[in-house]
């Protein structure tokens, strides 16, 4: 089958790159909506839903195959990636639609937890280096808008599916399957990453043992090991990994927990929890469409930034100062956290991630980060049922209030000022360049790091 590479290109390449994010954010809700009725269905323990969720796509099962796919995306190419995932992940919601019993409803977890690690940092790599300059935040923010429209079609799907129990949960595994052999086809026209096709030559050269010069020399070689051989990079996996860590580990609970949530703040009704998360999921697209993709590629990034963290503060703290007031409290929680998750520290964090490392390693840099912050997310998870049933909502909420307001205060300090430059300028910038050259020797190169590196005669 040959679709075509310029009939895949542009916008729809990027719409489709893009539904991962839908695919690893559907995930997430599916899981998150049956949660209750396969405890029922298995008479499975509170520790034991915490498994599930922290194995899933939600955390460890993400984790691994991020650290696996992210340096497999660096050394084979972008397209390697995102031509095979999907299977993986298809496999893994028929298990999940089809479990008969605990076991297999694990090993379906972990499976398309696998598939969507590999692929989330393969497709903001891959939407960054294809997109303008003057757009690459509206272009990013796709993945992002993705990843709301996800939950909010979840979301509903569980409302308008819950009179069916169990069998409801298993028609949206269902659904998720569907979605994801109609993108893997779209996929298949899709060429490879221009910058990585041009950029990889002269690092591949250098890896393999032969003769290097010009920027890759600066740059190092391709994977994990030209990523940790710059202090640059060390910093900017510091800076990215706190932001996403912070926020991503209050996201992960609030994303498969919040049906929990609400019910410990008086909501008991499931129909009535999914439609309240239908309000959340729809402020974050919206947010994403008129916050994000419009103002990110032309006001202060850092300004954006701060008010997307801020409003995600304010509104777990009225969830958990005015819990009594019941149901107008949970309208106000929904619609600033729906806002905050549209403008915040993910859409911020999928475009700084792609700007801030350069091509030889740019998706294992995400890859190593995805990792390490899903695997914290799913250490929460193993307890966080747990927690919440023994230290009520306030317990939890203040913990979750104190990690969003380091994010906020990370991301105020230390945002990067990339707005508008090419990929190559800040990888100019960031890593130095090699001076000119005289009588055939290149002459020892400053890094942006204040190191020297020598590059060899030609």
């Amino acid at each position: 089958m040959n679709i075509g590479a310029r009939s895949t290109t542009g916008w729809r390449a990027t719409i489709a790159v893009a539904m991962s994010n839908y695919i690893e954010a559907g995930s997430i809700i599916a899981i998150a909506t049956s949660l209750a009725f396969w405890q029922a269905e298995f008479d499975i323990s509170d520790f034991a839903v915490g498994l599930l969720a922290a194995l899933s796509a939600n955390a460890f099962g993400a984790a691994i195959g991020a650290i696996l796919g992210g340096p497999l995306c660096d050394r084979f190419g972008r397209k390697a990636i995102y031509t095979y995932d999907l299977l993986v992940y298809m496999v893994g919601v028929l298990l999940a639609a089809f479990a008969v019993n605990f076991t297999m409803l694990l090993a379906a977890f972990v499976i398309t937890g696998i598939a969507v690690g590999a692929g989330v940092p393969a497709s903001w790599t891959y939407i960054a280096e294809q997109a303008p300059s003057e757009g690459r935040a509206k272009h990013v923010g796709t993945a992002q808008l993705a990843w709301s429209v996800g939950p909010l079609i979840g979301f509903a799907l569980a409302a308008a599916l819950a009179p069916l129990g169990l069998l409801g949960s298993r028609l949206i595994f269902l659904h998720l399957f569907v979605v994801a052999a109609v993108v893997w086809w779209v996929r298949q026209g899709l060429a490879e990453s221009a910058i990585w096709t041009e950029e990889g030559s002269a690092t591949a050269a250098q890896a393999s043992g032969a003769t290097a010069s010009g920027q890759a020399s600066v740059l190092g070689a391709r994977g994990l090991r030209g990523l940790f051989s710059r202090r640059v990079n060390i910093t900017a996996l510091l800076f990215l990994g706190g932001i996403y860590l912070f926020w991503n580990t209050v996201a992960g609970q609030a994303g498969i927990f919040m049906p929990r949530v609400y019910d410990t703040a008086g909501l008991h009704s499931p129909v009535a929890q999914n439609m309240l998360q239908v309000l959340v999921w729809g402020c974050t697209v919206a947010a994403t469409y008129f916050g994000f993709m419009r103002y990110a590629d032309r006001m202060s990034q850092r300004r954006l930034y701060v008010i997307g963290a801020a409003l995600g503060i304010v509104g777990w703290i009225v969830l958990v100062a005015f819990t009594d007031r019941g149901v107008p409290t949970m309208l106000a929680f929904a619609v600033l956290w729906g806002v905050s998750a549209g403008i915040g520290a993910q859409a911020f964090y999928s475009l700084w991630a792609s700007e801030l490392f350069a091509t030889p390693y740019r998706a294992s840099a995400q890859g190593v980060m995805f990792c390490v912050v899903r695997s914290f997310t799913g250490l929460l998870s193993y307890f966080f049922p747990t927690l919440l049933a023994v230290t009520g909502l306030t317990g939890v909420g203040l913990l979750l209030i104190g990690l969003l307001t380091v994010a906020l205060v990370i991301g105020a300090v230390w945002a990067p000022e990339t707005r508008g430059k090419t990929l190559r300028q800040i990888e100019v910038e960031r890593y130095g360049k090699v001076e000119s050259e005289v009588d055939g020797v290149t002459p020892p190169t400053t890094l942006a790091d204040g190191t020297e590196t020598e590059v060899a005669t030609r």
